[in-house]
């Protein structure tokens, strides 16, 4: 177990810096997007359509990627996945230079390439980690986020203005990041996987894998908790900017919640380890409720930095425990169909989310504040369908569970 949690360290370490220099990008278009989004297109009610796109492109290549690393392994998957990002910016770049909203939205959808393959850093620092080791290497892999947090928003206040067409300098900025991940995945050590052979086991069918209790609840905890984080952060900007205060405050309400998001890891698997994941995974799910009610209390700065971290805090609780649970019954073998699947559905969901986020915003009511408040409202449901399946697992017998 020694020295597989040795090579787990080391493996963690590479990933820790690729979620802090690469994943700076995400908080970064997700502050500018839609406030970019909202010059360039035709109807209000778009202005999100851009994060949208990218979410939509990593669904659609989570599974592809999850099986083209099955088989060329993670580091040219990961690879890969910082090219999607650099074209996305690119694409994204030309459509700023030019004001075409079409081209804006089609470096989004590429840009999702990035995104999905950032989704599998959790999983490949559980690939060479004992079971016990398991939960505290996926918890400090989302840590690396901290950095990328501070990182992604200054960089944003640095770059938004920094050229005449406003925003061209922070997708500029972006290519550079991802370029610079080429140089740290060389440093990652993650035997490929073994090829088939006859007679290998190979596991159970996707359809089994998603009617065993713990991993549908995964999925679905999974699912929510990243749409959710997703439908409240594409429009807090707006709602920021909307409300009277400057693109500046807006990226440091983003900065808070990106911080919230990965600040919890540090300790999210020792906290797993010790009272259980499904009791972490609840009180994720409590503290997103917490962040919805906190946001229709008022739109304030205050309240806009106070729901946006709860939101950050939820979403690590419930995502990492729902992750945790997920590795913990999936075998060897059926790595590459199971995450795959997993993704595609929490991007999926996550898809849903974003599209439904500008279309609440900008569209459900005749003020920012109403559309606030309708993002907002729009959690109850699925924070109840969440919490009604974890439930509906605790009176599983045990022996069934699997």
């Amino acid at each position: 177990m020694q020295d597989q949690d040795s090579l787990a360290r080391r493996n963690v370490l590479v990933l820790v810096a690729s979620q802090a220099v690469l994943g700076a990008q995400l908080p970064m278009i997700f502050t500018i997007a839609g406030l970019a989004g909202q010059t360039l297109a035709p109807n209000a009610c778009w202005a999100t359509l851009p994060i949208s796109a990218m979410v939509i492109g990593s669904m659609l290549t989570a599974t592809p990627l999850s099986a083209f690393m099955a088989r060329r392994g993670r580091r040219a998957g990961f690879i890969l996945g910082t090219m999607g990002g650099a074209l996305g910016a690119a694409i994204g770049a030309l459509g700023l230079f030019t004001g075409s909203f079409l081209l804006f939205v089609i470096g989004g959808l590429f840009t999702g390439i990035y995104m999905s393959a950032q989704g599998f850093y959790r999983f490949a620092a559980a690939d060479t980690a004992s079971d016990a080791f398991r939960p505290k290497a996926i918890s400090w892999v989302m840590a690396g986020g901290l950095l990328s947090a501070i990182v992604g928003p200054q960089l944003v206040k640095v770059t938004n203005d920094a050229m005449v067409v406003p925003f061209l300098g922070t997708y500029l900025t972006v290519i550079v990041l991802n370029f610079l991940g080429i140089f740290l995945f060389a440093l990652l050590n993650i035997p490929k996987p073994k090829a088939a052979v006859a007679g290998a086991p190979r596991g159970r069918s996707r359809m089994e894998l998603i009617r065993t209790p713990r991993i549908a609840v995964a999925v679905i905890v999974a699912t929510v908790s990243y749409a959710l984080m997703n439908l409240v952060m594409t429009s807090s900007p707006l709602a920021v900017v909307g409300c009277g205060f400057q693109k500046s405050d807006a990226a440091n309400v983003v900065m808070g919640h990106v911080l919230a998001m990965y600040a919890p890891s540090f300790f999210t698997g020792s906290l797993i380890a010790r009272f259980g994941v499904e009791k972490i995974m609840a009180i994720g799910l409590v503290i997103l409720a917490a962040a919805g009610a906190v946001a229709m209390a008022g739109v304030d700065l205050l309240n806009f930095f106070a729901a946006l971290m709860l939101l950050g805090v939820g979403w690590n609780f419930g995502f990492i425990g729902a992750t945790t649970m997920l590795t913990g019954v999936v075998k060897p073998e059926e790595r590459g169909r199971m995450q795959g699947m997993n993704d595609l559905i929490v991007f999926g969901g996550v898809t849903l989310a974003s599209f439904s986020s500008g279309g609440l915003m900008n569209c459900s009511g005749g003020s920012v504040q109403a559309g606030w408040q309708a993002v907002n409202m729009a959690m109850l449901p699925f924070l109840v369908l969440a919490g009604g399946a974890l439930i509906w697992l605790w009176f599983r017998p045990k022996d069934a569970l699997e």
